[in-house]
């Protein structure tokens, strides 16, 4: 019982000291709409409009965190400080979804919190009232007596004591059993205007997934290209110079030493092939020719070599991130083989071109068509390497051909 009246006292403070705040926020939409509107004379809302957003979010907060403290629950901070210059502070105040809510929350605090203040008042107030009243009830006039419990007039002190308990017994359980369920109802509705729905949490989840997983694919990237040129510069010119000593050491074997000089052929060609079966998985691992020659160089020397004449058509894709650069590199190559080994085609076409935050590969030839990528075309290998990215592929290969394979990588930086 103790809680509940505990529960009753703090419901009651929390309405009634956000009542005249409910108020006055009726004044907050022509306030934004004026300042919106004061943007053409002399350009005084480009200052003023940003600042009254800030203001609001300010008074949403105050707002939020006390919804939050009557119910108990955490909230993070909210408060938000202007950029330098009036075109960044309206970009930032108008792309900021906190700003919707904020709006959205002033109709709402307008809608809930006044009727709840109201209700609020006239609970506790009345008890005050019927206290003050009945105690002085032999100043009202004997025509005009005061009236309590709605319409039973009060004639002496035993009436007034009767009447005016009464009064207080009903507007104290009206107010044990309404406040607290009006205060937990309009903080709950404030934070519900207030914090990001359920879609706007899984947004702003995946936004930092995507963003936590571009910075681990940089990652990912610079070390491989780490590990390549430690490779290249340590182990394989280690094992060059292994495959020169044992070549020398097989010349100047004296006669008669066979059995050595078959030891040191075997050594001598099991070094050169760990030699290209390193080669092999540096070029698997990130390709020597993208950190040496870029991306456009890489693809060049990708069709020169090509089985199929290929032509090479690089737009402005600016920088890309190492993993996206490796995948492209590695799809290019695959298509370029598999229109060599099944298409039949006399020539084909490679473009990349940047749109927005996505890469787009697109390979055609002029082939027979008809993919099937159940028989091993390698497009599965291909489907693979972009849905590594989060990327999408589409194959386009009807029977008699052409063949179009385009590919988006997302490559947001």
């Amino acid at each position: 019982m103790r809680e509940r009246w505990r529960d009753v006292w703090r419901g009651g403070r929390y309405l009634l000291l956000g009542l005249p705040g409910a108020i006055a926020t009726m004044l907050v939409p022509p306030l934004l709409a004026a300042a919106a509107l004061s943007t053409g004379l002399a350009g005084a809302g480009l200052v003023i409009f940003p600042r009254a957003l800030v203001a609001l979010r300010r008074w949403a907060e105050w707002n939020r965190r006390r919804a939050a403290g009557l119910l108990g629950v955490p909230v993070s901070s909210r408060y938000v400080s202007l950029s330098q210059g009036i075109r960044a502070q309206w970009r930032q105040v108008l792309d900021d979804p906190e700003t919707r809510r904020d709006i959205g929350w002033v109709w709402r605090h307008i809608a809930t919190g006044i009727p709840a203040g109201l209700a609020a008042l006239a609970c506790i107030g009345t008890a005050v009232f019927t206290v003050v009243a009945a105690s002085l009830w032999w100043l009202f006039p004997a025509d005009a007596p005061l009236r309590l419990l709605t319409a039973i007039p009060v004639t002496s002190w035993s009436w007034a004591l009767a009447l005016g308990g009464g009064q207080i017994v009903i507007s104290g359980l009206v107010a044990f059993w309404a406040v607290p369920k009006l205060a937990r109802f309009h903080a709950r509705t404030c934070l519900a205007a207030l914090e990001p729905s359920d879609a706007d949490q899984l947004a702003e989840r995946v936004g930092e997934l995507s963003e936590s997983r571009a910075g681990v694919l940089d990652a990912h990237g610079a070390e491989l290209r780490r590990i390549e040129r430690d490779l290249h510069d340590g182990t394989q010119a280690r094992l060059v110079a292994i495959a020169m000593q044992l070549g020398m050491a097989r010349e100047t074997l004296p006669e008669g030493s066979e059995p050595l000089a078959e030891l040191l052929r075997h050594a001598h060609e099991g070094a050169e092939e760990a030699m290209s079966e390193l080669r092999d998985v540096i070029r698997t691992m990130y390709p020597p020719i993208l950190a040496d020659r870029g991306l456009a160089g890489a693809l060049a020397a990708l069709g020169a070599r090509s089985g199929v004449p290929a032509e090479v058509d690089l737009g402005e894709v600016g920088r890309l991130p190492a993993a996206v650069e490796a995948a492209a590199y590695f799809i290019v190559a695959e298509t370029l083989a598999n229109a060599a080994k099944h298409s039949c085609a006399t020539r084909v076409l490679v473009r990349l071109t940047r749109a927005g935050d996505s890469l787009l590969i697109e390979v055609t030839d002029d082939g027979i068509g008809g993919v099937a990528e159940a028989r091993g075309t390698g497009v599965i290998g291909i489907r693979r390497r972009a849905a590594a990215l989060d990327g999408t592929v589409l194959v386009t290969s009807p029977v008699g051909g052409p063949t179009s394979i385009t590919v988006e990588l997302p490559c947001g930086l």
